[in-house]
């Protein structure tokens, strides 16, 4: 295995999740001097899809220039494709003038094979001869680095019975590399390690607890440390926390709120509601707006009480990061007197008096600056894990 090939690797973007794997368990297959030669069948059984998939997938990772093969053969056989990765010095990638597909069994209408050798630049390791070494199919390990030696044996046990008692933990294990992941485990302090054993259910909890959450590789979640975004209360594996009122991020939850769907289960309207609606029609409208603004909302209403006696909220940190683009609004001024002007003709209750002066809204008018504020909380990446 490479440090660098799978590095890279978890740096890539603009994939989907089944292509990602593929990619990681291909680079996990990459070493600096004999190369990556993994068959379709280790790939398969590495990341849990048919073969069929699997040919799929390097099909769009090379039209995407981060992979690309040349046929290998001994005599009239075929042998298992020789792989070269993006970040390689010398690579090149796939041409439009393409001939026939060479990744065995596929059927697939996109071509995969190359008229020309694959020629790596003078320098690349991969000029160097081939016929002698034994392709590489499955993850090779690396020489020790330097210092790993100096782990006692006692010490190694431990690092052992830690690592495979955290190992089943993550939900994605089945389908990463035991290898990368271990190496990378090893890498970390013992004081990281105590960390990562600690606070992974809680990591695992606010993933699952996201709407779309979803699971990088073992080895990648070790090797950037994620269990320590837990800390950060921006970070979107934060747990909520608590907010005083009128803050921005206490506004942010009640402005999301407000655009939900509104509730409909209201009390009937009492005889001197309908006594009042039955005079106009504009009558009638100000009795609903009304009805809307004291119903429509229950949770926002249970924020206004709660402020009124100097109680706060618990924030989510995917609202607390939007917030801070909230600006600062005097409640004297015009534009708070635009942004209640917005809450009347929507039906929402406005701000109870408690003596605030400020209040925060996000910034613009308001019209504009709620699609704004509507569209940063719907945003999120799709992760289109479809075999």
């Amino acid at each position: 295995m490479s440090h660098k090939a799978t590095n890279w690797a978890a740096t890539v973007r603009g994939v989907s999740c089944a292509e990602a794997r593929v990619l990681f368990h291909l680079s996990d297959c990459h070493n600096p001097v004999l190369g990556c030669f993994p068959s379709q069948e280790y790939l398969a059984e590495a990341c849990e899809i048919d073969e069929r998939s699997v040919r799929r997938h390097l099909v769009s990772l090379r039209a995407k220039g981060l992979v690309n093969w040349v046929e290998q053969r001994q005599g009239k056989f075929r042998k298992e494709n020789r792989y070269s990765l993006s970040f390689e010095d010398g690579f090149i990638a796939a041409t439009e003038n393409l001939e026939a597909d060479n990744l065995s069994g596929s059927n697939i209408d996109a071509s995969t094979g190359q008229n020309q050798q694959f020629e790596p630049d003078k320098n690349d390791v991969l000029n160097r001869t081939m016929e002698s070494a034994k392709p590489v199919r499955e993850p090779v390990k690396e020489p020790e680095r330097e210092g790993a030696s100096a782990i006692s044996g006692e010490d190694r046990k431990k690092i052992e019975r830690d690592f495979l008692r955290w190992w089943p933990t993550w939900p994605t294990y089945p389908n990463g590399s035991e290898d990368a992941t271990r190496r990378n485990w090893y890498e970390l302090t013992p004081d990281q390690r105590a960390a990562c054993i600690e606070k992974t259910p809680a990591f695992v909890a606010a993933v699952k607890a996201r709407k779309g959450g979803s699971f990088t590789f073992p080895a990648v979640y070790l090797k950037e440390r994620a269990w320590e975004r837990l800390e950060d209360p921006r970070s979107d594996v934060a747990p909520a926390s608590m907010h005083n009122p009128f803050s921005r991020a206490w506004m942010a939850l009640r402005l999301s709120e407000l655009l939900k769907p509104m509730a409909t289960a209201w009390p009937v309207m009492t005889a001197f509601q309908r006594n009042q609606a039955s005079q106009s029609a504009e009558a009638a409208k100000a009795v609903e707006m009304e009805r809307r603004s004291k119903y429509g909302w229950p949770k926002v209403n249970t924020l206004h009480e709660l402020a009124a006696n100097a109680k706060g909220a618990s924030v989510l940190p995917e609202l607390l990061v939007v917030s801070e683009g909230f600006e600062k609004v005097h409640r004297d001024s015009d534009l708070a007197a635009e942004w209640k002007a917005l809450h009347d003709r929507r039906g929402w209750p406005w701000l109870p008096a408690t003596g605030h002066e400020w209040l925060y809204f996000p910034a613009g008018q308001p019209e504009d600056a709620m699609a704004v504020f509507e569209a940063k909380l719907n945003e999120g990446k799709g992760c289109d894990d479809a075999e």
